[in-house]
């Protein structure tokens, strides 16, 4: 038991010993004035940060995160055609694509498809 306690130490003070060494190896210089600015997906940081961004964007990337959901849901469909009773499984399968068309018409419509806005 004393021999467990006294490795068990022993192995507390050399990660000690090797991670204070590690911290004062791995020293950051702050003398590259790109190193230390933020990437902020081409946009300089300098500038003010409440700048308008393109509503449009906003709203196609939504529709695709709408529409990735919506086919994730759409896969175990596929599988469970043997299981379950056929106009069941037609009914609600049917009821489904008939909402995302819907969806999908409503978007067009509304020209949120276009790119060239």
């Amino acid at each position: 038991m004393i021999i467990m306690l006294t490795l068990t130490m022993i192995f507390i003070v050399i990660s000690n010993i090797f991670m204070l060494i590690s911290m004062l190896i791995s020293k950051k210089s702050f003398l590259d004035r790109e190193k230390c600015s933020p990437f902020e997906c081409g946009f300089t940081p300098k500038s003010i940060a409440r700048i308008p961004f393109s509503l449009h964007f906003f709203l196609i990337t939504m529709i695709f995160l709408i529409f990735d959901v919506e086919i994730a849901l759409i896969f175990p469909i596929i599988p469970t055609f043997k299981m379950v009773n056929f106009f069941l499984w037609f009914k609600i399968s049917f009821f489904f694509i008939i909402i995302l068309l819907l969806g999908l018409y409503h978007e067009w419509n509304q020209n949120m498809l276009n790119w060239c806005n």
